[in-house]
């Protein structure tokens, strides 16, 4: 048995590639970066919707072309369009028929697959509401739902988090990591990266349809800024600084704040106040996108 439940290597297709990734069994991992910078093309592949011009993709050792690969895997698109007529219980119905009749029923009943994905997500309150009736949050669950309905190992999930309140983020994010916890593994997307930093453990930055950077959210997080307020704006700044609002800053990347002070001080700025603090995941990800700023990022 294969140690990965998602595998994509070399995959290229239109607008994407080459790109390779790995997931293990109950990881979360983000993927973050602008719209555009192809993440939802990288899921639409990942879930089978989307053929690869080449590359391989599996999932727990299978081809994803295989149907017993294909029922493992589940996907939330951005904005998904659901029959407003019909309440949540009969839309989780009618996935669950579908799931049984492609799994030769599993050994479980539609109900019990629509009943399990209620309690997932968080619906069993709204389960008599018609689509049509629910708010954005009750959407996003439901999206959450039927992704996840008939045990799926594999979620991909393309901004969920994104346009909620804090509340209903956080409760998803619950949800999301409570399935992990039980070994599913799960690929995100987000355009604000500030919203996987408390649910992703891996986050993978991309730009122009491919991963440009990657690697555990502790690890990308854990360089400090210097952060220098002046009483002035400096008519330039020290190698290895930048120009902010309130004065100048610099990532230390292995130097003390006692070594960049002491530039600031040979080039006789006005420094009124100083402070560090840790990267955010914001940040990270605006460095590999030169050309953008945070006003790109909702």
């Amino acid at each position: 048995m294969t140690d990965f439940a998602l595998t994509l290597s070399d995959i290229r297709a239109r607008g994407l590639g080459p790109v390779s990734i790995a997931l293990v069994p109950g990881e979360i991992a983000g993927l973050v970066g602008p719209a555009g910078a192809g993440k939802t093309r990288l899921l639409r592949v990942a879930a089978g919707v989307r053929r690869p011009n080449t590359g391989d993709l599996r999932v727990w050792g299978m081809s994803i072309a295989e149907p017993a690969a294909r029922l493992l895997v589940g996907y939330a698109s951005e904005g998904a369009a659901f029959p407003h007529a019909l309440t949540v219980q009969e839309l989780l119905l009618y996935y669950a028929r579908l799931h049984c009749a492609r799994s030769n029923g599993g050994g479980r009943s539609p109900r019990s697959l629509a009943r399990e994905a209620l309690e997932i997500a968080g619906l069993a309150a709204a389960r008599e509401l018609r689509v049509e009736a629910l708010g954005r949050a009750d959407l996003h669950r439901l999206n959450l739902a039927q992704a996840a309905l008939g045990g799926r190992r594999v979620l991909l999930l393309d901004e969920l988090l994104s346009g909620l309140d804090a509340f209903a983020r956080r409760d998803l994010r619950g949800r999301i990591a409570r399935l992990a916890a039980e070994g599913v593994a799960v690929l995100i997307t987000s355009r604000d990266p500030a919203a996987l930093e408390r649910l992703a453990a891996r986050v993978l930055v991309m730009r122009d349809g491919r991963i440009v950077r990657a690697g555990p959210l502790a690890s990308l997080l854990e360089e400090r800024v210097l952060e220098v307020i002046l009483d002035a704006p400096p008519p330039e700044p020290p190698p290895g600084f930048r120009v902010t609002a309130a004065g100048i800053e610099a990532p230390l990347a292995g130097r003390t704040v006692e070594a960049a002070l002491a530039l600031c001080r040979a080039h006789r700025l006005p420094v009124r106040a100083t402070r560090v603090r840790v990267k955010s995941l914001e940040e990270v990800v605006l460095e590999t996108h030169p050309s953008l700023t945070s006003l790109d990022f909702p």
